[in-house]
């Protein structure tokens, strides 16, 4: 069992471990752990472990039930962000692409982007963040 003072862990099923390589550490700051390219790599961004796997990957293979592991479902990573709109906007000048509009709540703001397979990554700005910000930031 993993401990309290290891990484966690998310496996997202990938079309390209390398585009995804890419998408990840240039645009959302996790550090390359290792890659064996185009199987699988794993990337780092503090105690998240993200698990790339691609086609060719143990993670992709078809299970005993005949169903494949498909990349791109609802379920994502959380990304805690100070400022979400500048974080939206220099997003968009890279040219990535996002899945929903923000969505605010008693929480806090969010909105989707997807990665190159279509994975959902959740950028989320708490409502505190928001509310001790001064209106020139």
């Amino acid at each position: 069992m993993t401990t309290p003072d290891q990484f966690a862990s998310v496996r997202y099923i990938v079309d390209d471990v390398q585009a995804a390589i890419d998408f990840y550490t240039t645009h959302l700051g996790f550090t390359l752990a290792t890659s064996a390219a185009p199987a699988f790599a794993d990337v780092i961004r503090g105690p998240l472990r993200l698990l790339l796997s691609g086609p060719i990957s143990s993670g992709a293979r078809t299970l005993t039930d005949g169903s494949q592991p498909v990349p791109g479902g609802w379920n994502r990573i959380h990304l805690i962000v100070d400022d979400l709109n500048a974080e939206i906007d220099r997003l968009r000048a890279a040219g990535l692409s996002f899945r929903s509009d923000v969505v605010a709540g008693p929480g806090g703001r969010q909105i989707l982007l997807t990665d190159p397979a279509g994975n959902l990554v959740e950028l989320f700005e708490p409502a505190q963040r928001r509310a001790t910000r001064t209106p020139a930031s």
